[in-house]
This record gives structure tokens, sequence and C-alpha cells, in this order.
């Protein structure tokens, strides 16, 4: 089991909440090929749709009962820890998933896995925790060089990809993604990834206690504390479609059924109150809104955050700042709405997760912005 954290403005990035992972442990990662296309032909949801497919089948074959997998949603892709009896497993659901993925919703994926024994021997420490939000809910945290540095082997590199052969994708039962775009409530949506220069990172506690200073990133959470969320009682066709193809053909008018029955029972009792039969929909707002991962780590923040104009001048200015210094590479990108891609464990037991993206592929702009800093000087 690993070690979990509960705060992560005051926990997040102290290395003694982390277990730093021995080398038959191996990291596992997916990322969406020719994002730039999809984005422009406004795929983005179906994009994050197969992140949050990723993290689901991940956390399926990683996770045991008690033992919640480590899995982390990456707008375009996702990444997890494999302990080393599921390395095997994870081998053949990263293969399923990526035929899946081309084959199924036109999406190419790469997916590949890399030892730490491996990213060890180049210095490359993996320490990676759980964010509990209790009931097995559960996000990855990850510190240390290590996971960026599998993402980008694994990108870089064939020898560490995976060949992709059609297979059985479990966890997908739960994926969905039925809820439209989140206004915002304060500004417009900032999504902000931070790397540090430094293989130990020493100037990210200063850096994410600078950021708090500026604006509470609880409070800039996209969702707010779910007061403002609003269920949708009839879902767009194209989402339901998304939800469809996780099962095989024969099976996708039943999914949309039940899909649809969802909806509309939640929808209405959201608007005849919110509370009937054992259903409170205030609570599942409440919940939804904890349970997003707008505020994660994979070396550095990775951030989505509700922000005003103001905040915004004064966040870049420090980040400008700190990466003149030498100490981090910056990227980020401005978004007029949230999107959300949920994994919904078991409704009734209150075994649901998140996961949130600037709309128009936040994350991966913010990437882009990232990688164009990176490349050498011609």
């Amino acid at each position: 089991m690993l070690p979990s954290i509960h705060d992560f403005a005051a926990d997040g990035l102290n290395a003694a909440n982390y277990a730093c992972l021995g080398g038959d442990w191996w990291v596992a990662a997916a990322d969406v090929e020719g994002s730039t296309a999809l984005a422009q032909a406004g795929r983005d949801r179906d994009v994050n749709f197969v992140a949050g497919a990723a993290v689901a089948v991940l956390a399926a074959i990683a996770g045991r009962p008690g033992a919640p997998a480590a899995c982390q949603f990456g707008g375009d892709g996702a990444v997890a820890v494999i302990p080393p009896d599921c390395v095997d497993a994870a081998r053949i659901g990263l293969a399923a998933l990526g035929h899946w993925a081309l084959h199924e919703m036109a999406v190419p994926l790469r997916v590949g896995m890399v030892p730490v024994s491996a990213l060890n021997q180049h210095g490359h420490q993996v320490l990676a925790a759980l964010h509990d939000f209790g009931n097995t809910n559960v996000f990855g945290q990850f510190l240390g060089a290590g996971v960026a540095m599998a993402e980008r082997w694994m990108k870089d590199d064939p020898r560490w990809r995976i060949a992709l052969e059609p297979g059985e994708l479990p966890g997908l039962e739960g994926l969905s993604c039925r809820w439209e775009p989140i206004a915002p409530r304060r500004g417009h949506v900032l999504c902000v990834i931070i790397d540090p220069v430094e293989a130990s990172g020493e100037a990210l506690p200063t850096l994410l206690r600078d950021i708090q200073a500026i604006v509470d990133t609880a409070a800039a959470g996209p969702l707010g504390d779910g007061g403002a969320l609003r269920p949708v009682v009839l879902p767009r066709a194209r989402l339901l479609g998304l939800e469809a193809k996780v099962v095989e053909p024969g099976r996708r008018f039943a999914r949309v059924m039940r899909a649809v029955l969802g909806s509309v029972i939640l929808g209405v009792v959201h608007r005849l109150g919110g509370t009937l039969l054992g259903l409170d929909v205030e609570h599942y707002r409440r919940k939804v809104a904890e349970r997003s991962d707008y505020r994660k780590l994979a070396g550095g923040p990775r951030l989505v955050l509700d922000v005003t104009a103001a905040e915004d001048r004064r966040l870049e200015a420090l980040l400008n700042t700190a990466e003149a210094a030498g100490h981090i590479h910056f990227g980020l990108a401005r978004s007029s709405a949230t999107t959300m891609t949920c994994m919904v464990g078991d409704f009734s037991a209150d075994r649901h997760v998140h996961f949130v993206d600037g709309d128009g592929l936040g994350y991966w702009r913010a990437s882009v912005m990232l990688k164009e800093k990176l490349k050498p000087a011609p």
C-alpha cells in the first residue's frame, strides 16, 4: 500500500509522505498522438475520454482490495506506477487500450512501460503517493524526475513502446463524459504545468507557497464547492456515443439506455430539490468538486484553476521570474470553460473521481508551450 496524503497544499511536496519505488516497479504511460489535428477537428472530448480510459484500465489492473493504484490523468494521456506482480497484466492491458483507441475511437495512442530500475540508473527517482479522499477514491501523486522522464522516453524511443493488440479492457464500466463544459465563476480557466530544473525540486515548496499567496488553489478549483454544477438531464448524443464505445457493438444500445436513465434520474432529482429516495444530489455535487484532480504533481505541479485576470497576471509574472532564475520551466494555457471526464466505480457506495481539463485541451496546449521552451537553440 502506497502512503497517502490528504492536504495537497500542506503535504504534497513533502518527500517524506511518498514511497521511493524500488527497481522492480514500472511506470506505465499512454499519450495521444496528433492532438493538434484532433483539437482542430473539435475532438477534444474524445481525447480526454481516451486519457480517462487509460486511467480506468491501469487503475483496474494495478489496484488491489485495500491498495488502490496510483494513476494520473494528463488531458491527452495518463501515467501510473505498476507494482511488480501487475507488470504482465499492465502490458497486455495497454496493448488492448491502444488498439481500442485507434480502431474504435479513431484516436492514435502511444502506450508503453519503463522499468524504475532503468530510471534509477540515470538518477531519476520515482516517488509515489495516493491523494486519498477516503473510500478508495484516490489520485496518484508523483515527485522526482522519474515519472516525467518515463513519459518522455516512451514518446521518444520506440523500445519502450508496446505493440497494439486486441484484448480485454477492464475498468471502463464506469467511465463517462456526460457533463457539459463548466463555465468559470471567477474569470477564466488557467492550466499550468511546472517542471523543476533541479532534480531535487528544492525550489518547488517556496514556489507553491508563493502561488498560494496569489490565489488560494483550493478556492480556485474550477468546480468550486460543487454548488454551481448542474447535472445534465439528457446528455448530448455525441457524448453518449463516446461512452457506448467502451463495450462491444451488441451491448452499446443497452449501455446508452443505462446512461440516459442515470442522467435523467440525477437531473430530475436535482431539479426537484436535490434529495429523493436516498439520492442526495447536493452531496454528490460536493463530492464531484472535492474529488476532481485540478491539483496534482508529476515531478512538478499541474494545475487547473479558475482565476481572475489580476491573479493570472501575477501568477505568470511569478513563474517568469522563477524560470529566469533557472529554477523551473513552465507552460500555461487559458480556456473559457472546464471539461470533465468521470470514473464512477459505484455510485451508491460513493465511489467516484473526476478528471478536469481546460476546454480545447488546456493541459495539452500548456505542454506545447513548455516543450517549445525546451527545444535546443538552432
